[in-house]
């Protein structure tokens, strides 16, 4: 089992950057694929990004790819959304989700994963 903590998130003007961190507990967190979501008032929660245990596949939703990048160190048991070119359409809460899986599929879908955080905010002013 592992538990997440998101941090990370803020006001920020569009065209702005900002980074989220998902701390993770546990000592297996290398064997968990990770994935952040955002759900926007009124909105359903959507994907945003994913990583496989190994780094081996990436990938992005994409309303955020060139501008989003994911990333993790499994030696410190985080792992990242480092989030450039804000525009205020990204404005929501994002989560990081967990999966303890080894395989190298791609994993979109909420249900997909196991364990979530509580939750960062993230705000882009016009």
């Amino acid at each position: 089992q592992v538990q997440l903590v998101e941090s990370g998130g803020g006001l920020v003007q569009a065209g702005g950057s900002l980074r989220l961190s998902c701390a993770a507990s546990g000592r297996t967190f290398s064997t968990y694929a990770i994935g952040w979501f955002r759900q926007a008032p009124g909105k359903e929660r959507e994907f945003v990004a994913g990583i496989t245990w190994s780094e081996h596949t990436i990938y992005y939703a994409t309303s955020v790819k060139g501008r989003f990048t994911i990333s993790r160190d499994n030696a410190k048991n985080t792992a990242y959304l480092q989030m450039n070119s804000l525009k205020p359409e990204d404005t929501g809460v994002y989560y990081c989700a967990a999966k303890a899986t080894l395989s190298l599929e791609q994993l979109t879908t909420t249900r997909e994963y196991d364990y979530w955080g509580q939750g960062t905010q993230v705000t882009v002013s016009s």
